[in-house]
């Protein structure tokens, strides 16, 4: 009796298994004598779509996958049937209710709507984060985890030196601990068979020399070695803005094409435990190579070239990894001549980061032709319908397997006070994705976006497993397991706070000084205000301030409560700065920003989970438009 499975069952059905006892126990206070389920995975190919039937008894009964991770997300589906719900990252989130045997009955089949399902690392993390992140991926139906750079170094440094906070004081964390984290995290991934994506930025910095592991200034100088075939701009070879991330190469050099594919294909030999290896070129734009080789063709039909080679290379080494490309700034346009000669190993990848998120994807008002490309004079599109004509005129050359890229939870959020808003954009857009012709979603995104809930992660998830989900269901759903019995007053009022919002005036979009965003984020002081005194009441009523996480366990209501005070109190400050902003009142508005960075900064320690401040205060600097106070520059007293 217990949870049965063949003995020679991988890692991630053990996992299962212990999972799904560790549940039941608690659930049913004891794992019943009588209760056997069987779990196992049916045969099924690795091009299947994830799929997982329930079939149980009062006394037990049978849970199977077409693969290991499906049997997995089966296991969490069933717990979710049973009233478990997984409201956050790490145990402080979860609900997990006390039922009797007679509960256990089920009887359903599900099968995910996408291949693609996952989330890419961004923001500052410490490795329990993001251990905490992968452990809750397959809870609420993602399949894949994608870690940047060959080292995630930057996102775990940024938070280890506390970047942005001078409350704290840097710890050491180098290059070698990150390849360190590196390794416990994949394992992780491992054993819950999840899909791993690797690497994308970096592989030009790589190619001129560099380790390149982050988007940071480079220390010296390029070497003459390799100066010669980096990117020609403003008529010189060198580092653009002097960082390797960001530089692009000569790609009309044999010695530069044969550098970079070369290093993509030792990679790949090296690493046979990465599913889908992201070939990307530098980040930022209007930095590709003016020399007149480079000029008498275009960026992607130099992609496609290389793209080639390194597939060519791969093959005759007999290695199966899928190669994702990227169409991103200067690759939106679809090359002129070139085509990828070996379909099969590739998947695009749609990136429309410069997207307005005032509304989802629409498939009206597509152009049918591109604007002309410029070389170094890119505008990037905005508007969804010239965003999906790029798609459209790469579609028309290659007809693989694909997926979209996208950032609501990556800078756009922090622009939605609510959270509300951008879950429904989130669950409008994955509706879209079958009529664009793509099969799955990657998040670039913040792994802590959970203030005041995570509500936009649980929405993507959900949705992107089953895409019929209606995002109403989801949202009274989530709202009523953290808040109880006065969900619907707090969905009221963080609605509210959506609907005064705007995603795209955070995200740098438009002019700085707007009377209508002033008039919304005037309305949104007020309606912060009103709503303090009465979550104050609330939580003085229950008598509890909790601030140790084992007390938030006992009783996780708290937890959300608490996460509500500290949020309204950042969404008055922030919404007070914006409003001084967009009255063209910079010197109050970075005054108010100050207040919020120190509001941030002295809370940290408390909702380090939840919240990425690091990120917070860097986009409303890069992009919504403040600046620290000079006499502010050094750390806080």
């Amino acid at each position: 009796m217990g949870i049965v499975y063949d003995e020679r069952a991988s890692e991630t059905i053990v996992f299962a298994a212990e999972e799904l006892e560790r549940y039941l126990e608690q659930m049913l206070d004891g794992f019943p004598k009588q209760l056997e389920i069987c779990i196992e995975t049916e045969n099924g190919s690795e091009k299947d779509l994830d799929e997982f039937q329930i079939q149980m008894e009062e006394n037990g009964g049978r849970i199977t996958g077409n693969h290991d991770r499906s049997v997995l997300i089966g296991v969490y589906d069933y717990l979710h049937t049973l009233g478990c719900r997984f409201l956050l990252p790490g145990k402080s989130g979860e609900r997990i209710p006390k039922i009797s045997p007679g509960d256990l009955k089920a009887s359903y089949t599900k099968r995910a709507s996408f291949r693609h399902r996952g989330v890419c690392i961004e923001g500052a993390d410490s490795l329990e984060n993001i251990l905490d992140f992968i452990d809750w991926l397959p809870k609420v139906g993602y399949n894949s985890f994608f870690l940047q750079f060959q080292v995630p170094y930057a996102f775990l440094a940024r938070w280890y030196h506390h970047e942005e906070n001078p409350y704290r004081e840097p710890e050491p964390f180098t290059r070698e601990d990150a390849k360190d984290c590196m390794q416990k995290l994949e394992q992780e991934i491992k054993r819950r068979g999840l899909l791993l994506h690797k690497v994308g930025h970096g592989w030009t910095g790589e190619a001129l020399g560099y380790q390149t592991a982050s988007w940071d200034f480079a220390k010296a100088e390029v070497t003459p070695q390799t100066r010669r075939f980096a990117a020609v701009t403003a008529g010189e070879r060198k580092l653009f803005k002097g960082i390797p991330a960001d530089t692009n190469l000569c790609y009309h050099s044999g010695e530069a094409i044969e550098t970079f594919a070369s290093l993509v294909t030792d990679y790949a030999r090296k690493n046979p435990k990465v599913d889908y290896l992201h070939i990307w070129l530098a980040d930022e734009y209007n930095n590709v190579c003016e020399c007149p080789d480079c000029q008498a063709t275009t960026l992607s039909d130099q992609y496609v070239r290389l793209l080639n080679e390194i597939d060519r290379r791969l093959t005759a080494e007999h290695l199966k990894t899928k190669l994702v490309f990227l169409l991103y700034q200067e690759l939106l346009w679809p090359p002129e001549k070139e085509r990828l000669r070996n379909p099969e190993r590739f998947v695009l990848m749609f990136a429309p980061i410069s997207r307005t998120f005032e509304a989802s994807y629409s498939l009206k008002e597509i152009p049918e032709e591109l604007p002309e490309y410029v070389r170094n004079q890119v505008v990037l599109p905005t508007s969804l319908g010239e965003n999906l004509a790029y798609l459209r005129g790469w579609q028309k050359i290659f007809s693989g397997d694909s997926f979209v890229y996208d950032y609501p939870l990556g800078r756009a959020h922090y622009g939605d006070f609510g959270y509300v808003h951008i879950a429904r954009l989130i669950s409008g857009d994955i509706k879209k994705l079958n009529d664009m012709g793509l099969d799955g979603y990657i998040s670039c995104q913040e792994l802590r976006a959970a203030l005041p809930n995570a509500l936009p992660n649980y929405m993507m998830g959900y949705t992107l497993f089953q895409q019929e989900t209606d995002p109403e269901d989801v949202i009274r759903e989530y709202f009523q397991a953290a808040y109880g019995a006065c969900w619907e007053k707090i969905f009221r009022y963080l609605e509210q706070l959506s609907a005064l919002s705007c995603c795209d005036y955070m995200n740098g979009k438009g002019s700085r000084e707007n009377e209508a965003v002033a008039g919304r984020m005037e309305e949104l002081v007020k309606t912060c205000r009103l709503f303090s005194d009465a979550c104050q009441a609330e939580t003085a009523n229950r008598g509890r301030h909790r601030s140790q996480d084992q007390e938030w366990r006992q009783h996780p209501e708290d937890l959300f409560w608490e996460l509500l005070i500290y949020h309204q109190g950042a969404a008055l400050r922030l919404a007070q700065s914006v409003f001084y902003l967009a009255k063209n009142e910079r010197e109050r508005a970075f005054e108010a920003w100050e207040d919020l960075r120190r509001y941030l900064c002295q809370g940290e320690a408390k909702f380090q989970p939840y919240v990425d401040v690091y990120r917070i205060l860097e986009v409303t600097q890069k992009y919504t438009g403040f600046r620290k106070q000079l006499e502010n520059e050094c750390r806080f007293a």
